[in-house]
């Protein structure tokens, strides 16, 4: 028998979809398409919190976890938070797409539907316990991104983002497949729950190390991690704004829970030989990232460096933790902070990229240079999201930085000590390049170019503006109020209770 509670937030995300493919069909105004993906948003919040607190509630039968087709699907308190967050990141990024297409007259009901698509995907990825269901949602998120990279048809740039974007990631997703299949072949199994506990001579063989190796290289495509980094400035520059934007918290995110239950719940035997891994991809992550930030001029390729760097930072103590054996819970914790906080302040950053490109008409720091002469407002929340992203304390960002700190440091040997060091060094190179920014628009002059009272007297749109007030509050209230971040990642970690 089907347990429709566990599911209702998959079923009320579909009809979501088909009603806003069937709004852009018989409306003209193609905006009501997002008024319609928002109010199925929120709806589907509803029984996500429901499930959450069910044991408290007389209507509600059954806790967590609940199982549906054969342990292929679970609904569980870590993919109950991570369903949150996605739904919450696409909510924002419908906010920032109103406002930048409204800005280019560029109504197309299609674009809510493929963004909509791709967090389908993304909620499916948060319950899948199998590779075939892991993948389908992988491929649902992904395929509307190439589309959505590529939405501006008669820009060169948007064009190579698309193309660019889809080739490496063909080549990531046959890493994936390959993998998966050799892990079948030897196991006979594609369930995370049988492969964690396949007997020694199947897990032994090189195949299936192999196999395991192949599928954590083909997650490191969607989190935008070396080696598989390299589509990400220019497909971050190229795409539409809010694409970006969607990208650099959904779909990252996405891979990430894809990293997270492949690695905790199916391979957490074999932490002593994925662990290493990571720990490699962090630090090149991070190191790599970071370096080159610091060289960018234009503001959305810079935080497409930042991504990078940020992907490291959160496979530090994930990395850290499993090469050297240690209590993989605290690690895992800590991941699910960074991003969670992660997701608040890159919305808000990107949310005032857009609000300052659709004035200026570009997104070179030398032509954002003396912004609070134009837009003293905008500056501050410029100021204060690229300062989270940085860590600094009392923004939200800082609880960040300490949960990973914590959990590498806590892993008590060189792996963590040594990673701890390097994140401290790189979160120095971070600090130059986001503080540069600010600098910039602060104590610059103004470009000779630049009418600062024509600029003035532009106001935001009503839509941006909500999604600029939401990320606002949330990144000061959550860097004064963490424990409710630390409360969130508990509760997704009672999974790993007694595992490791």
């Amino acid at each position: 028998m089907i347990d429709y509670h566990a599911i209702l937030p998959e079923i009320i995300l579909g009809v979501t979809v088909l009603a806003v493919l069937a709004t852009d069909l018989v409306t003209r105004e193609k905006y009501y398409g997002a008024i319609v993906g928002m109010v199925g948003l929120f709806a589907a919040l509803v029984p996500i919190f429901t499930l959450g607190v069910c044991d408290d509630l007389a209507f509600c039968s059954g806790s967590l976890p609940r199982e549906l087709f054969g342990g292929s699907y679970v609904v569980d308190q870590y993919s109950l938070v991570m369903k949150g967050l996605f739904i919450g990141a696409a909510f924002i990024a419908i906010l920032l797409s109103v406002a930048y297409l409204q800005s280019d007259r560029f109504y197309e009901g299609e674009y809510y539907f493929l963004l909509l698509a791709a967090l389908f995907g993304a909620v499916v990825m948060a319950s899948s316990r199998d590779f075939i269901t892991m993948i389908v949602g992988l491929e649902l998120v992904s395929g509307p991104g190439f589309l959505l990279a590529g939405w501006r048809k008669a820009d060169e740039k948007s064009n190579e983002a698309a193309l660019k974007y889809f080739i490496i990631g063909v080549i990531a997703f046959a890493l994936l497949v390959m993998g998966v299949s050799l892990l079948y072949g030897i196991s006979g199994t594609q369930l995370f729950a049988d492969l964690a506990v396949a007997p020694a001579a199947v897990v032994d063989e090189p195949v299936f190390l192999l196999g395991m190796l192949f599928v954590f290289l083909g997650f490191t495509f969607k989190i935008s991690a070396v080696p598989f980094h390299v589509w990400t400035p220019d497909v971050y520059e190229g795409s539409p704004t809010p694409v970006t934007a969607w990208l650099s918290v959904g779909s990252k995110t996405a891979g990430f829970v894809g990293f997270l239950s492949v690695a905790y719940l199916a391979f957490p035997t074999h932490a002593n030989l994925w662990g290493p891994l990571l720990w490699i991809l962090a630090i090149a992550s991070m190191t790599l990232g970071n370096l080159v930030a610091v060289k960018q001029t234009n503001i959305v390729r810079l935080l497409g460096y930042s991504s990078i760097a940020q992907a490291g930072f959160m496979l530090a103590p994930f990395g850290a933790a499993a090469a050297a054996g240690a209590d993989l819970q605290q690690a895992f914790g800590a991941t699910i902070i960074y991003l969670l906080i992660y997701a608040v302040m890159n919305l808000g950053a990107f949310g005032v990229v857009i609000a300052g490109g659709a004035r200026v008409k570009s997104y070179e720091l030398d032509d954002w240079a003396g912004m609070w002469r134009w837009a003293p407002g905008l500056t501050v929340l410029l100021a204060m999201f690229f300062m989270s992203l940085a860590g600094i304390p009392p923004l939200a960002g800082w609880f960040a930085k300490l949960a990973m700190f914590s959990a590498t440091i806590g892993v008590g040997s060189w792996w963590g000590y040594s990673i701890a060091v390097i994140a401290a060094l790189n979160s120095v190179v971070a600090f130059v390049y986001y503080s540069k920014v600010v600098k910039s628009t602060v104590f610059d002059n103004v470009p000779d170019h630049v009418d600062p009272e024509a600029l003035s007297r532009i106001e935001l749109a009503p839509t941006l503006t909500v999604a600029l007030g939401v990320t606002t509050i949330l990144v000061l209230f959550l860097g004064v109020f963490p424990g409710v971040i630390g409360n969130l990642s508990k509760f997704a970690s009672e999974i790993l209770a007694g595992t490791f």
